[in-house]
């Protein structure tokens, strides 16, 4: 079968998008858009530009996240299994990495409902490559939480594994973070990737306190991924 004709059936399919670069799109993922019948979207007003962007329009769009997963997955799936192939694509990277796409997945397995995961954009995956830290084994841990106390858990436990510890941080708290590093973990070699893909992308590779007095000396910004090993 030609990879441009769609398959036979309704089914979900979960479809990554650019994590800031809108040219990161595979061409299997642009034509399952272009074919879908409908596309589920974490936020449709942010996901329009994507579309539009590609060329894509005329999809009728429904809204589907965290605080309408659990109700709206069953809803999708029904439509799937009525013969409806349904894209769903978060805001951006891999739908499910702390984003939403876990719920729909469970309910396509609960009602024996085909579903198919496209490859694409990871901020994981580039963060840890980029970084230059080990990568044969590695550990995400999500976002870190708000409260020191976990951050300081989260990241002790990582040091302790030996492994490469990738977290998402907020440009608010990575002062906050880097000082707790700084303490558990002197000697760990730290990465912080911000803005991945996007035109102002940057990575800050060395100890918690050389990387704590680069951000101290301006105001953070951007969207960070922290990586820690301590081996």
């Amino acid at each position: 079968m030609n990879p441009a004709e769609p398959e036979i059936g309704g089914r979900i399919f979960l479809v990554p998008t650019p994590i800031g670069n809108l040219g990161d799109m595979t061409l299997r993922a642009v034509e399952v858009l272009k074919n879908a019948d409908r596309i589920a979207c974490e936020d449709t007003r942010h996901s329009g530009i994507l579309l539009a962007h590609h060329g894509i329009s005329g999809k009728p769009l429904v809204s589907l996240h965290e605080h309408n997963e659990a109700r709206k997955a069953p809803e999708l799936v029904a439509a799937a299994k009525s013969g409806e192939r349904i894209a769903f694509i978060s805001d951006a990277g891999m739908p499910g990495v702390s984003d939403p796409g876990y719920r729909l997945v469970q309910a396509c397995l609960e009602a024996d409902v085909p579903f198919e995961v496209l490859p694409g954009p990871s901020a994981v995956l580039t963060a840890l490559i980029g970084s230059g830290l080990p990568c044969h084994a590695f550990r995400y841990g999500g976002f870190l939480s708000v409260k020191s106390g976990k951050r300081r858990s989260a990241m002790q436990e990582i040091i302790d594994s030996g492994e490469t510890g990738i977290f998402f941080e907020s440009p608010h708290r990575i002062v906050s973070t880097l000082k707790i590093l700084e303490e558990i973990a002197p000697t760990a070699k730290v990465c912080v990737a911000r803005e991945l893909t996007k035109k102002f992308e940057t990575y800050h590779r060395g100890t918690a306190k050389e990387l704590l007095e680069w951000f101290e000396a301006r105001t953070p910004k951007g969207e960070m991924v922290i990586l820690i090993n301590g081996a």
